[in-house]
């Protein structure tokens, strides 16, 4: 079970913290299209926050010039944390206090990461006109009202497997 399990969960996590990563480097690239293409929500709804918004020459240099120092200051991920992860989780006796520790380095440092690209997601914004950061807020409401509907429908979905699950017994 253990062996299942951490084949399963750390996977997951690289997927997830590797999407991150790309999500953050793609948007660097992609945030200032013009005909953003429709996209599904990512678990960070930011990383998508100036799609759609028209954004003179001017703009682009800056904020490509803030994702790239970013970028430059950003410590690197690190695998061996990952991998500490996958080792506890195969080894013969568990060991919780251990994950906890590792996991909570890995969280902390995320943690930091994601402290960061909020202050320059910050300074990018404050760098548009009061028109663009009013299509901004609106754009955001709508991905919120997105969001919404996909919780509720999730929900809905468990609750009615739940309850069918339920009535075969």
């Amino acid at each position: 079970m253990r062996k299942v399990t951490a084949v399963v969960v750390v996977p997951a996590l690289m997927l997830s913290l590797s999407a991150a990563w790309a999500t953050e480097v793609m948007t660097i690239d992609g945030v200032h299209h013009d005909n953003a293409a429709p996209r599904i929500m990512t678990h960070i709804p930011q990383s998508h926050m100036f799609d759609g918004i028209k954004l003179s020459e001017e703009q682009r240099r800056q904020m490509r010039d803030l994702m790239q120092q970013a970028r430059h200051d950003r410590s690197p991920i690190s695998i061996n944390d990952y991998e500490q992860l996958h080792e506890l989780i195969v080894a013969d006796k568990f060991d919780e206090a251990a994950y906890k520790a590792q996991l909570n380095r890995i969280t902390q440092a995320e943690m930091a990461q994601q402290v960061e690209m909020a202050r320059v997601r910050n300074q990018m914004y404050h760098l548009l006109t009061p028109a663009q950061q009013d299509v901004l807020k609106q754009n955001h409401r709508q991905r919120m009202n997105e969001m919404r509907e996909l919780t509720n429908m999730q929900q809905a979905s468990s609750l009615q497997a739940v309850s069918s699950t339920g009535s075969n017994q």
